[in-house]
């Protein structure tokens, strides 16, 4: 089961428990997006505000290169903190001490064998806010993870991706 810090409901492994408007994520993601956030709002912003005042002194304001750059940079940056601010409003943290690793599940580390090509893969399931491929994260939007959703040790599922099909079979599920 999951439990959220945020909130006391408790979620079963079952998919059609979560809140599609909540983005649930391990301490460490919720973390980084904290971080990220504030590094944004204290060292980047000022930065920017200070180029703008910088520019705006040059005098005219038309044919100022400067100001302009300045200015979609500051629009880009007031996004991401608009939208870094969003997802934080919708985060729940999952106790990672509630969790069971029975059934595969978010913030699970699945290790699987490709039977198309008899290779081994092992991946971990996280929020899409946190995916990384190059650290074997991937997203429990992607192809992959929503065919894995909910199996168990032994099970083989077949998944549509760029490649083409798959066919996978869990060989362990890790927390």
């Amino acid at each position: 089961m999951y439990l959220c810090r945020q909130n006391t409901r408790k979620y079963t492994s079952d998919k059609s428990e979560f809140d599609d408007n909540m983005e649930y994520m391990s301490q460490e993601g919720y973390d980084k997006i904290v971080a990220e956030l504030h590094e944004l709002e204290t060292v980047e912003l000022p930065r920017v505000k200070d180029a703008i005042a910088e520019a705006r002194a040059m005098g005219d304001l038309s044919e100022n290169f400067e100001y302009h750059a300045a200015k979609r940079e500051q629009g880009r940056l007031l996004g991401r903190i608009r939208f870094k601010q969003r997802v934080l409003e919708h985060a729940r943290v999952i106790d990672m001490s509630r969790l069971d690793d029975g059934a595969v599940m978010l913030l699970s580390k699945v290790e699987m064998t490709n039977l198309t090509n008899n290779s081994r893969m092992t991946y971990t399931i996280v929020s899409p806010h946190e995916a990384d491929l190059h650290e074997h994260k991937i997203s429990i939007k992607s192809p992959i993870a929503k065919a894995l959703l909910g199996k168990r040790v032994g099970d083989i599922v077949e998944v549509q991706v760029p490649a083409g099909l798959q066919r996978l079979r869990i060989e362990s599920i890790r927390l």
